[in-house]
């Protein structure tokens, strides 16, 4: 068996670079309050409560002398301020291009556009976005998801920043006909785009690949939902543990890719494993 792992693949800068500024946050305080899982995967939460961490839901549990921690994926500006004020010290772990997508959604708001996001309107960096638009706004999960009968004044359309660029085109190509000004920003972050053309070069070199990621991943489900639109026989899991050894039997070649969001030591105990076959 030959094992191929897509390049890149893993922790993206914004959730490294958070990571890595919880666990200064960590060996500093001890004790450090995440406003919501700091990252979409449970085997590394649970590493970094081992060091300290605790996870909180709602801004009213932060005591005065807190230390809180803000996850890559952002929140709103009013919990953003809230935080500021009823923390110790707040440390920012917001990722930039996060950062950028809510300046470009307030922006729109305030020169009057109706703010289009596309996204999982349940993902928490979608709704940190909502929370820096004054007017209206909506979120859609796809093309499908438009509404052909409508007619608009002007829209802004903005992506949660794992999406794909295919699906961002393709709601711009639909609203163009629905509104008479249009003004698109493409928030998709490069990292994404990287691992999503990773594994599609990926697919055409394997037999089956192996995605590793935590399953309330965004970035990891377009992963898998790539490979699996392209023909290759796929399998997701969150931990080498989960790994169905049988279903490795017979393929000559196999790839490995792993979520924005997946640790290298993750990745490295799965190839470990798999090259150990």
């Amino acid at each position: 068996m030959k094992l191929v792992v897509a390049s890149p693949t893993g922790l993206c800068f914004g959730v490294r670079r958070a990571i890595e500024q919880l666990e200064k946050a960590l060996a500093t305080y001890g004790t450090v309050y995440a406003l919501g899982s700091p990252i979409h995967n449970p085997q590394e939460v649970a590493r970094l409560k081992s060091l300290g961490l605790e996870v909180i839901m709602n801004v009213n549990e932060v005591s005065g002398d807190a230390v809180v921690f803000v996850r890559a994926h952002g929140i709103s500006r009013a919990e953003l301020e809230e935080l500021k004020i009823k923390s110790r010290v707040m440390v920012d772990g917001t990722c930039p291009f996060v950062r950028n997508a809510q300046k470009r959604a307030e922006s729109l708001a305030s020169e009057g556009y109706k703010v289009i996001i596309l996204g999982d309107s349940e993902h928490p960096e979608v709704r940190g976005i909502l929370g820096y638009i004054e007017g209206d706004s909506c979120v859609i999960g796809g093309k499908k998801d438009v509404d052909n009968s409508a007619r608009y004044g002007k829209i802004g359309i903005l992506s949660q920043t794992t999406q794909n660029e295919a699906s961002l085109a393709d709601v711009v190509a639909k609203f163009v006909f629905l509104t008479d000004e249009i003004k698109v920003y493409n928030t998709i972050c490069r990292a994404t785009i990287e691992r999503q053309e990773s594994i599609k070069n990926l697919a055409g070199q394997v037999d089956g690949i192996i995605v590793i990621g935590g399953r309330n991943s965004a970035n990891t489900r377009k992963l898998v939902e790539i490979s699996e639109s392209l023909g290759v026989p796929t399998m997701w899991v969150e931990h080498a543990g989960e790994v169905d050894w049988g279903w490795t039997r017979g393929r000559g070649t196999i790839g490995v890719a792993a979520g924005g969001s997946t640790p290298d030591w993750l990745i490295n105990d799965l190839t470990g494993k798999l090259k150990r076959l």
